[in-house]
């Protein structure tokens, strides 16, 4: 009688599609000869978070030994009384990641399709495929959200639609009616709104009231941008009752921390530290755009904290990319997003945007351009 051989890495085969996953690439944060560069490589609050959010992370170090909350009672019912949103109709999350995560997993899979633009946000495939489901790319038209053509794209094996608003990394963005449009069109799939940079566009709600109305629409948000709170990874969801139930089925009991639930409960009280960051990030997002437009880099109207600089070529952008490092200036290469001859660069301070527009003034100048 032979015994059977064990197990191995190599003969347990993990589900079909994962190993055709291209892994997440994050923005760096170092580089060479430069011990403390500034980094605008992954759009986040150059000012940090609410001294009210530093304050209750401090405090809820006293109680680390604890297990966090487990319906995340006191951050659910901030957020709805700061948005004016029904408590019950919000899930938390590590991050707006776990929520894409969740929502592929729950409403797509094998023999179905998840939709989303052509440079939309590198998650949105990444989910599409762990859930075993067919990831589909839609052209956008000049870097904005083409409804028409994800409605055209749209098949009854459609279940899942990404549309990120603003969108990451182009900055652009296309009105709410265009979104309901949308939804309205595509009744037999969830349409998740990405509002991760929501904050940053003035008067923009994310699309709360249509997920208020709408069976089939859900919204994205993140404590990652502007409320400073990325390395704490806190992000939420509202919609229909039904589906954040679905969500909550598949939430993990303690999935958001402690400190993270205190730091988002008070940052998302602190109105006052957010409009500052949003008019801030206006302000030097404009005078950003206008020094790089002058220095020959055009970028489309960002509604984000960044800006998608364009440049003639592939090469262009790369030898700009290689002078910002070596003035200590980190930005992102977005050839992953189909934008080989861009770069996405997070608006930092004053003084971050002020060494960004003279390196690439004189990187252009020193190209003839």
């Amino acid at each position: 009688m032979s015994a059977t051989a064990p197990a191995t890495a190599e003969t347990v085969a993990p589900q079909p599609g994962i190993m055709e996953i291209a892994l997440y690439e994050a923005g760096a944060s170092h580089v060479a000869g430069h011990p403390d560069p500034v980094k605008l490589s992954s759009n986040e609050n150059p000012w940090g978070c609410s001294p009210a959010a530093q304050a209750a992370i401090e405090a809820a170090a006293a109680a680390a030994h604890r297990y966090p909350s487990s319906d995340h009672a006191g951050l659910r019912a901030a957020i709805g009384e700061v948005h004016g949103l029904d408590p019950a109709r919000i899930i938390c999350g590590a991050g707006s990641d776990e929520i894409i995560s969740w929502l592929a997993h729950a409403y797509a899979g094998p023999g179905t399709e998840v939709l989303f633009t052509e440079h939309g946000f590198l998650m949105y495939r990444i989910a599409a495929q762990t859930a075993g489901a067919t990831p589909v790319a839609v052209r956008e038209r000049e870097r904005v959200t083409d409804v028409d053509a994800l409605i055209a794209g749209a098949t009854p094996a459609t279940r899942l639609v990404f549309v990120a608003n603003p969108n990451n990394p182009t900055g652009t963005m296309i009105p709410l009616a265009e979104l309901e449009r949308l939804a309205r069109a595509v009744p037999q799939a969830i349409v998740a709104l990405d509002s991760a940079y929501a904050e940053f566009a003035e008067g923009y709600d994310g699309g709360a009231e249509i997920a208020s109305r709408l069976p089939n629409v859900v919204m994205l948000r993140t404590f990652s941008k502007i409320h400073g709170l990325g390395g704490l990874r806190v992000g939420w969801a509202y919609g229909p009752r039904a589906v954040i139930d679905v969500l909550a089925r598949m939430r993990g009991p303690f999935n958001v921390s402690a400190p993270g639930l205190a730091a988002a409960e008070a940052a998302i009280r602190d109105t006052a530290f957010t409009e500052r960051c949003r008019a801030e990030t206006a302000r030097l997002r404009d005078r950003l755009a206008d020094a790089l437009a002058a220095a020959g880099v055009p970028s489309d109207p960002s509604f984000a904290n960044f800006i998608l600089a364009r440049f003639p070529d592939r090469e262009t952008a790369e030898a700009c990319d290689a002078a910002l490092q070596a003035d200590g200036l980190i930005v992102r290469r977005v050839a992953g997003y189909g934008l080989p001859n861009c770069l996405r660069i997070t608006i930092g301070d004053e003084v971050a945007c002020r060494r960004v527009a003279e390196s690439v003034r004189r990187f252009m100048a020193g190209r003839g351009a």
